[in-house]
């Protein structure tokens, strides 16, 4: 009988698995990553100083230069492009808008992909509807008991995940929509007025606690979204057995 044959792909385990959160703004998607994976050390790199971040390192200057010269000593990255050159912000009315005062805003997602496929390291580009990330998986808030929905696509480098089921959203998102008010059980974790979330009502929303920064926290990424995505990509790496026929 053949033996079956054990795959083990695996970080060097004598050290701390090393993640890397590019575009990392206060840090949600690190501290998903440092809840599902002990012991971990992420670094932080964003272009703004973030006196909040929560991870283990934090890096000042331009994500997609830090992930050239460093990206290939990390063992996964994570990337956040910004979102206003995607979507939304590019499209309709709000693309006549800010055409009329001069605003413009980058298009990051080719050029971080090109500096995350340089590095020959596994990892995952998230971005909003309309973005130009692949859409391998796409996690909402619904599906980890959250109240935002804050539906984001992932794309996958070097990894694979099946996509989960996406449960029957439970309600509206509370607030003013089209001329009409709401009530519901989700929060509209964006702008302000008009019936959206409080500084405290997105902390509790989205399971962040470590800043009051509205801005921060209505751009962050709940955690529960990469530690579960943390956990899908430890589940790559654990031994396998393979039995032959």
């Amino acid at each position: 009988m053949t033996q079956p044959t054990m795959i083990r792909r695996v970080p060097d385990t004598l050290r701390p698995i090393r993640v890397l959160d590019a575009f990392s703004c206060i840090g949600g998607a690190t501290k998903g990553v440092k809840d599902a994976i002990p012991g971990v050390h992420v670094t932080g790199v964003d272009i703004q100083a973030q006196p909040d971040y929560c991870g283990d390192v934090f890096h000042r200057g331009d994500a997609i230069e830090f992930i050239r010269a460093h990206g290939h000593k990390f063992d996964f990255i994570h990337a956040s492009p910004p979102c206003q050159g995607e979507g939304a912000p590019t499209k309709g009315t709000n693309r006549a808008r800010n055409a009329a005062v001069g605003r413009t805003y980058p298009r990051l997602i080719a050029p971080t992909r090109a500096a995350l496929e340089a590095t020959g390291r596994p990892y995952v580009m998230e971005n909003v509807a309309g973005s130009e990330v692949r859409k391998d998986l796409r996690l909402c808030g619904e599906m980890f008991g959250l109240d935002v929905l804050m539906h984001r696509y992932f794309e996958l480098g070097g990894w694979s995940v099946p996509q989960p089921a996406h449960p029957r959203h439970r309600g509206y998102v509370r607030g003013w929509r089209h001329g009409v008010y709401r009530e519901g059980p989700y929060v509209a974790a964006y702008g302000q007025g008009g019936g959206k979330a409080t500084v405290q009502e997105i902390r509790d929303a989205k399971g962040i606690d470590w800043t009051t920064d509205h801005l921060r926290l209505r751009e962050a990424l709940p955690p529960a979204y990469t530690a579960w995505i943390a956990h899908a990509w430890l589940a790559t790496l654990t031994p396998t057995v393979e039995v032959a026929a």
